[in-house]
């Protein structure tokens, strides 16, 4: 697994700056008032700090953004930055903040004085989102990232407050390491094996192969994986930290999709190692919750398939029964995740009685047409549940927007031949997906479904994490934990 830079907190030693190595940071409010640290680097850099924010740049930038002045004389320093912050900073300013420092260290050491700025530990977290590296595929063993040191007025206070946040980097990189893998290394054999490095962290795993799954009457999702070598699982995860009914997460483990008989075109299709995106954030989810010791029942299952075209693959109007007993007739086999879905979120309702269930899948091309690479679809049974959610997502700075579902998008899955089908056609894509899977949802049961699909994985570099896959949802899943299912 990729590492997380080593962060540390320690007192203001002033002093101690002229010394420092690899690049050494300040907050400086939007009005230019210096700190004593920043007068202190002031006098270091001849006067080079104060110039900076007397500058027209330095009006011109948003908060969380910086000025660098490379190789100041007098310092053993490579660079100082120097960050727009106030001295109360909204949560996600102090994470963008961070998240600039990281991007601007590389894999740099970093001296970061915070000594009267607020939220020192949401600053700590920006550094380590945005300092993920995946290297694990190049020849050449990489060089890991130096080590960050956060000076601060009390540092015991800081590294308190960050635990929860070390815990959340951790649960993310898990998540973008799996969805960087290639398909050729995280087979679905590899992916459950690396789901069970959990028990280390006292989550309990299990995990069921195709016997097992032909017994439970999973069909939909073995005739999603018929035509591959790999051979098809479902693995549970259960976190127990409290007691009573638990939240469920649901999560779409496709390690491949070649869309199987209905063939997706070559072009982008080497993206879709990230079809497991779902099962991914599912997992990184259980890693935090693991490590920050959460007060919660939380059990997660996840589908793991890989959709192939062969001699032995699903073909387009072929009828598979589903363990909830439907039968559905597969117009598409590119349709496939909701079909993985449908067994594992039937499964899951039966054994676990959850108190409510979240499932999560890279589902449909329609929902990034719909919403693009900003904003995960938010759809749902229950609008108290999804508040709440929406909530946590903003408060994270995850995006997410609610679409709707209703009875005449459910009407487009009438099939002649089965229960219903696999796909509605090209309008409201999306949503005909979402009202597929609310067709396994047992009425008393509260149901979101997150379709991740613009925003598991993207081509731009975000404020905290570079372009590639996010880990979007860990921190929005976790808050939602926090907010609504852990125990005093």
């Amino acid at each position: 697994m990729t590492d997380v830079r080593a962060i540390s907190f320690a007192e203001v030693e002033l002093e101690a700056l002229g010394e420092a190595a690899g690049r050494v940071a300040v907050m400086v409010t939007a009005d230019g008032t210096l700190s004593p640290g920043a007068r202190r680097l002031n006098r270091l850099t001849k006067g080079g700090v104060g110039r900076a924010v007397e500058s027209a740049a330095w009006g011109k930038l948003s908060a969380g953004e910086a000025l660098s002045l490379a190789w100041p004389a007098g310092m053993a320093a490579e660079a100082v930055d120097i960050v727009k912050l106030d001295r109360r900073p909204a949560t996600a300013e102090a994470r963008k903040a961070g998240g600039t420092l990281a991007r601007l260290a590389g894999k740099s050491a970093m001296t970061v004085l915070v000594e009267v700025t607020r939220l020192p530990e949401e600053i700590a977290l920006g550094i380590a989102l945005r300092g993920y590296v995946f290297s694990a595929r190049k020849s050449e063993a990489a060089e890991p990232l130096a080590a960050a040191t956060l000076m601060v007025k009390d540092p015991a206070e800081a590294e308190a407050a960050f635990a929860t946040g070390r815990a959340l980097a951790e649960g993310v990189v898990f998540t973008r390491d799996l969805i960087s893998e290639p398909a050729n290394v995280l087979t679905t054999v590899e992916f459950a094996t690396r789901l069970e490095a959990l028990r280390d962290l006292g989550v309990e795993v299990e995990v069921m192969d195709e016997p097992e799954l032909e017994k439970l009457g999973m069909g939909a999702l073995l005739g999603v994986g018929q035509g591959s070598a790999m051979p098809s699982k479902v693995v549970t995860m259960r976190w127990k930290g409290a007691e009573g009914a638990p939240l469920a997460l649901i999560g779409k483990g496709v390690v491949f999709d070649t869309g199987g008989i209905s063939l997706k075109p070559a072009q982008g299709m080497e993206d879709m190692t990230m079809d497991m995106g779902g099962a991914g954030t599912v997992a990184g989810v259980m890693k935090a919750l693991a490590l920050r010791k959460a007060k919660a029942h939380v059990v997660a299952m996840v589908g793991l398939v890989e959709n192939m075209p062969s001699h032995m693959a699903q073909r387009p109007g072929d009828i598979v029964k589903s363990m909830k007993g439907d039968t559905i007739e597969v117009i598409n086999t590119d349709a496939e995740g909701r079909l993985v879905l449908a067994d594992v979120m039937w499964h899951a309702q039966e054994t676990e009685k959850p108190a409510a269930m979240i499932d999560l899948a890279t589902l449909t091309g329609a929902c990034i047409i719909a919403l693009g690479h900003e904003n995960a679809a938010v759809f749902s049974n229950d609008d108290a549940l999804a508040a709440d959610f929406l909530k946590a997502a903003q408060a994270e700075g995850e995006g997410a927007w609610r679409l709707p579902l209703g009875k005449a998008y459910d009407d487009m899955l009438k099939s002649q031949k089965a229960d219903m089908k696999n796909v509605g056609g090209r309008p409201a894509g999306a949503i005909t997906a979402a009202q597929f899977l609310q067709r396994f949802v047992k009425a008393e049961t509260p149901w979101i479904h997150l379709d991740i699909a613009g925003v598991a994985q993207v081509t731009t570099d975000g404020a905290l994490a570079p372009k590639g896959a996010t880990g979007w949802g860990v921190l929005a899943l976790d808050r939602l934990v926090r907010d609504r299912f852990e125990k005093d």
